[in-house]
């Protein structure tokens, strides 16, 4: 293998690497995301989503999604890395309404797993939701699907 093919391959290894949460910024992610759920800063929980090129019904769809259950008793959070099968599915165009196909701005690398006690007089149910989460200028966000081309 010529020298000239190997750098690019490992400065492009280095960049991701470089790229990549710390620990540290994964911990504060979790902890500020489960604070504006349980607090039900629907403000601040939006703020959580990168919406650039999303289209206004889209962005008012997800924002609905994410703040519909907020107010909640978090049982558990945590940022997890996805299986392949999932990024896989998060590198795919999808179709949300009919005829319209979306795609990822940018590609998640987390998922943010969020169980969610509910009480109902004696019954209690646990809801189990899953959060792609995406590395932008060094900062987790939430990325909102955009019109795929």
């Amino acid at each position: 293998m010529k020298i000239h093919t190997i750098i690019p391959a490992v400065l492009a290894g280095l960049t991701t690497a470089l790229s990549a949460a710390t620990p540290e910024q994964e911990k504060a992610f979790v902890d500020s995301y489960k604070k504006a759920f349980e607090a039900k800063d629907t403000k601040a929980l939006d703020a959580f989503l990168l919406t650039d090129g999303a289209a206004p019904d889209t962005i008012e769809f997800f924002k609905m999604m994410q703040n519909s259950d907020a107010g909640g008793k978090i049982s558990s959070i945590e940022l997890v890395t996805p299986s392949k099968e999932e990024l896989a599915k998060y590198s795919k165009p999808m179709e949300m309404a009919p005829g319209k196909k979306y795609k990822m701005p940018i590609q998640p690398t987390k998922q943010l797993v969020i169980v969610i006690e509910k009480k109902d007089g004696d019954n209690v149910s646990k809801v189990t939701t899953k959060k792609p989460v995406a590395e932008k200028n060094g900062k987790l966000v939430i990325p909102v699907p955009v019109p795929a081309k």
